[in-house]
Formats: structure tokens, sequence, C-alpha cells
């Protein structure tokens, strides 16, 4: 299939000059279609089209003239990089000035003679091939940045969940309780009402919410009867371990930076920023009797306010060594019950309208053999 001919369009309200036009161009053929119309109305349709690839245009013409003209192409998507010549019989001085001011390509006078007016088309078609280029190549560039930047996002995604499930693995059997935790905290953001960029954003950080476990002893962890009060502290340090791996500069990037300079210079992660604040803080309590700060209300951070909603819930119908799952209706009922002591009302009213959202991710992210979304068994 062959291109298209470059597309010359030309316009003037008087058929003697188009007439005049047709017979200067008749031997030339092969290089470039000739258009010729008195119609500026379907001219600037065509214009907006992308139909056009060079206009050559009278400046004095009935209902809108050549500046008019020019005006409304430049204002279409496709006109703003379509060459315009004007042709005019008038001999102002300053009429090509005002021309070019006005974002034309060039002007000539009539009569024009023939090979300026094929110079002048060649190189406006010359103009309109680079400018294409230019555009496709830009086209290509943007979307080569939208693919990198996806493919950097679903990696960000995969480290995120992989971390949060090495986490998790040091007292679970599946990690699934990381992924529940992160689609009940993103739901629950969505039915707050927050922005959509957060509720994304929580969806990758809550998964890390217990990732402080890393630092606490398998036998407190693993440990099937109750902690003492030595081993409850230092279970509950895992709120400030967990805030320590998200959000302290490490030696490591130290050291890279000092290899690479500025080139990582003032780089910030808000995912990991998010994972801190919830990390320390989703063990805090509405009414200030939580840890590790004792803080209260409006002071704990929403995110954390959120996934403590969302991990509670979830270790209540789940499978503990030492406990069996509650059913959904008790749980969301103990969840109910704790509004305005232990969690926020406000965040207890969302989970109630995210119920059977919530539902339908406990029974997406089933652990193997049981837990959410398999056998249910009696609260303790």
């Amino acid at each position: 299939m062959s291109e298209r001919l470059p597309r010359v369009q030309f316009l003037d309200d008087e058929p003697s000059v188009l007439d005049g036009l047709r017979r200067l161009l008749r031997r030339e053929s092969g290089w470039c279609a000739f258009d010729f119309s008195s119609d500026p109305a379907a001219v600037l349709a065509q214009a907006s089209r992308d139909e056009i690839d060079v206009l050559v245009s009278d400046v004095d013409m009935p209902g809108m003239n050549g500046f008019e003209l020019l005006s409304a192409i430049r204002a279409t998507a496709a006109g703003e990089r379509l060459p315009v010549i004007f042709l005019t019989g008038r001999q102002e001085t300053d009429l090509k000035r005002r021309a070019l001011d006005s974002d034309a390509t060039d002007l000539l006078n009539k009569p024009v003679e023939r090979e300026d007016l094929l110079a002048r088309l060649r190189g406006a078609l010359r103009l309109k091939s680079y400018q294409d280029a230019l555009r496709e190549s830009n086209t290509r560039l943007e979307e080569r940045v939208r693919e990198r930047t996806a493919e950097l996002e679903e990696s960000k995604r995969e480290i995120v969940w992989r971390l949060a499930k090495a986490g998790e693995l040091r007292d679970e059997q599946t990690g699934y309780h990381v992924m529940r935790v992160g689609w009940f905290s993103h739901h629950l953001a969505v039915a707050l009402g927050v922005p959509p960029d957060v509720a994304r954003d929580l969806l990758l950080a809550a998964p890390l919410h217990d990732i402080g476990k890393l630092g606490v002893p398998d036998a407190i962890l693993r440990k099937r009867g109750p902690l003492s009060e030595q081993e409850r502290a230092d279970m509950q340090r895992h709120c400030l371990i967990g805030a320590a791996i998200l959000r302290d500069r490490s030696r490591l990037l130290d050291a890279t930076h000092e290899t690479l300079g500025a080139a990582i210079d003032g780089v910030e992660n808000p995912v990991l920023e998010m994972a801190a604040r919830v990390a320390r803080s989703h063990h805090e309590h509405w009414d200030g009797h939580g840890y590790p700060d004792r803080i209260a209300g409006e002071q704990i951070p929403l995110e954390a306010r959120i996934v403590a909603v969302a991990d509670v819930f979830d270790a209540l119908c789940s499978v503990r060594p030492y406990k069996p799952a509650c059913d959904l209706t008790t749980a969301a009922g103990m969840i109910v019950q704790a509004g305005g002591r232990q969690f926020d009302p406000a965040v207890v009213a969302a989970f109630q309208a995210a119920l059977p959202t919530l539902r339908a991710v406990q029974v997406r992210w089933t652990d193997p053999g049981g837990g959410p979304g398999g056998e249910d068994a009696p609260c303790p």
C-alpha cells in the first residue's frame, strides 16, 4: 500500500484566482496533491481533522478572513502545527509582519511566481514533515515512559508484597494475612472517601504494618500460651522496629550515596513513609490506651487508624496458634463495639458500609486449609 501524498489546500473566494493556481501547478504531480476550495468553514473542518499538510489561503475573504481562519485553525489540536501561507493582492508594508506575528508561515503577493510558490510549498512541507516526525517520536517516547513507569510500579508492588510476606511468615503459615489487610485497608479508605492516590498507596503500605516482627524472637511470636509481661513488652517493640526499618536511613544507602552522589539525592518514597507511620501507630487506640506512644484520636495518623481496624478484623476471623477463628458476624460485631474506644468511629462506620466487599476479599485470599473464607470456627 502506497503512502498518502502530502496534501496542499488552496483557499480563495475568487474562482479566477483558483483557476490560475491550477494552471500554474498543472505540471506538478507525483510529489504532492493539490486541492482548491472557496469555503473557509470546510477548510477549517479539514484542518481540524489533520487532513491538510499545507494551507495556502487568501487574506481577504467574506464571512471569515484569512487571519480569523488562522486563529480558528490554531485553536484546534491538529491545526497547531499546520503551515499556513497567505496570498494577498494588498500592498501594505506591515502586512507580512502582521501575518508572521499571527503565526503564519509566510506571505506571498499576488500574482505569485510559480517558482516562488513551489519553493515556499516545499519548505512548508519539509517543516510539516519534521513536525510530524517529532510528534511521532514524542508519542513513542511518552508510550515508553508510560510502559516503564508501569513496570516500575509493578516492581515496587512486587517488592512490597514480598517484604510484607517475609515479615508475616515469622508467625503465619501462608502470609495471606498481609494481602487481606492490604485490600481491607484499601476498601476502607475508599469507603471513607480519601483521595484515590492515598487509597492506592495504602494498598501497598498496609501489608508492611507488622514488618517489625522481623526483630521479635521466634519464641515469643510462636508461643502458644500467654505472654509474660516482659515478652509482651518485647512483642510491642515490633511497632518501633517496623518504623525504623521503613524510615531510618541505612548505612548501605549512605555508602551508595557517596558513590553516586547527587544521582539519588532527595529521592523520596511516599509509600514507605506511609508504611512507617502505619507500622508505628497501628496499635494505638482512639481513647489513648494503645501503644507505643499512647496517642489518641486524630493524633493517630489516619492510615494507621484504618489499618488498625483491618488488622484486628482479619485477626479475629483467622486461626492463630492461641485461638480459633471467629465467624464473620461475631467479628464484625466486635469491631463495631470497639468503635470510640479502640477504633476511630468514622473508620468503623466505613467498615460497616464496606463489609460485603471485605467478605469478598476474604473469599479471594483464603488461607489454604481454612481461615477467612473457609470453615468458620467459634470465637474463644
